[in-house]
């Protein structure tokens, strides 16, 4: 009896191990990409804020005479500051007022009635709910400078034209907030509460009142900013609703000052648009900045269950 020798089976080759150098690269490059698209979101944000805070320290030589990323040489910012103010018998300091009016007011009404409507949407049954909404997300499809002639005819026949009611009751009206109060509403809100005090006897009002707003605070402030900041910027619709120089916002007035200093040959003007449109935009920061933490707690509303 012979025996015959079997060759064993073949060990498949093992691969060698990859560095640890080979996979910190890809990360490396794709961190190192991020970081610059982010740097450069940033400049594109920073660069004309910077440039209009370094302009508005220029007399009209250095406006023109200097480069738009210094200062100027004898940083006139205090007297342009001055002269801003005092010019037109203090009318920049009327057209302040009227845009903190119509935003303020506009923003705090029309984000009270989104929360109420997204809340009522979200967690109350009625006829043809969500026909009703769906009607109200077309608003949000459709722009609001599209929407500014349809308004002006609507307030033409009420005769409220050239008036503080032909600015400020359009500014009541916000879809979006009510698309963004009804997400809220569900992320918020848990039914079980809601229940809870329907079986304690409360009706719907008071539910809203006492439990609902509370837990909705975050939602109310976020909508709060975003009607603030589109009432404070808006100036297509004061364009075409106002001619009373005493009723512009802020956007419109700063307007009619460039618009001078271009076409009727004021170049004073220039220089007044310019530190006017610095002082309008300090509002908006100090809102940002004071609001940020309920800002950014509603702004990532839904990314976690």
């Amino acid at each position: 009896m012979t025996l015959t020798a079997t060759s064993a089976p073949a060990l498949p080759a093992s691969t060698p191990p990859k560095k640890a150098g080979a996979r910190l690269v890809p990360r490396m490059l794709s961190r190192t990409a991020v970081n610059g698209v982010l740097a450069l979101a940033m400049l594109y944000t920073v660069m004309p804020l910077l440039w209009l805070l370094m302009a508005a320290t220029k007399n009209m030589r250095d406006l023109f005479g200097t480069n738009g990323f210094t200062f100027g040489r004898t940083f006139d910012l205090g007297s342009n500051l001055a002269h801003l103010f005092a010019a037109g018998d203090g009318i920049y300091l009327r057209w302040l007022g009227n845009t903190a009016l119509y935003a303020v007011g506009g923003a705090f009404i029309a984000t009270t009635l989104c929360v109420a409507a997204g809340y009522a949407f979200d967690k109350l049954s009625f006829p043809l709910k969500e026909k009703i909404f769906g009607l109200i997300l077309l608003g949000v499809l459709v722009p609001a400078s599209a929407m500014a002639l349809p308004i002006y005819l609507l307030a033409s026949k009420a005769g409220i034209v050239n008036t503080f009611w032909g600015v400020f009751l359009p500014s009541l009206v916000f879809p979006f907030g009510v698309y963004l109060a009804r997400v809220f509403s569900a992320a918020y809100v848990p039914a079980e509460v809601i229940e809870a005090t329907r079986v304690d006897g409360a009706g719907d009002l008071r539910t809203f009142l006492s439990v609902g707003l509370p837990m909705l605070r975050t939602a109310f402030v976020t909508i709060f900013l975003f009607q603030f900041t589109g009432i404070w910027n808006s100036f297509f619709l004061p364009l075409v609703m106002l001619t009373d120089q005493h009723l512009y916002p802020l956007n419109l007035g700063l307007y009619t000052w460039q618009t001078t200093s271009l076409n009727q040959g004021h170049p004073e003007d220039y220089l007044l648009a310019i530190t006017g449109s610095l002082v309008a935009v300090v509002p908006l920061v100090i809102a940002f900045v004071a609001l940020q933490r309920y800002w950014k707690a509603g702004m990532t509303t839904g990314a976690v269950k």
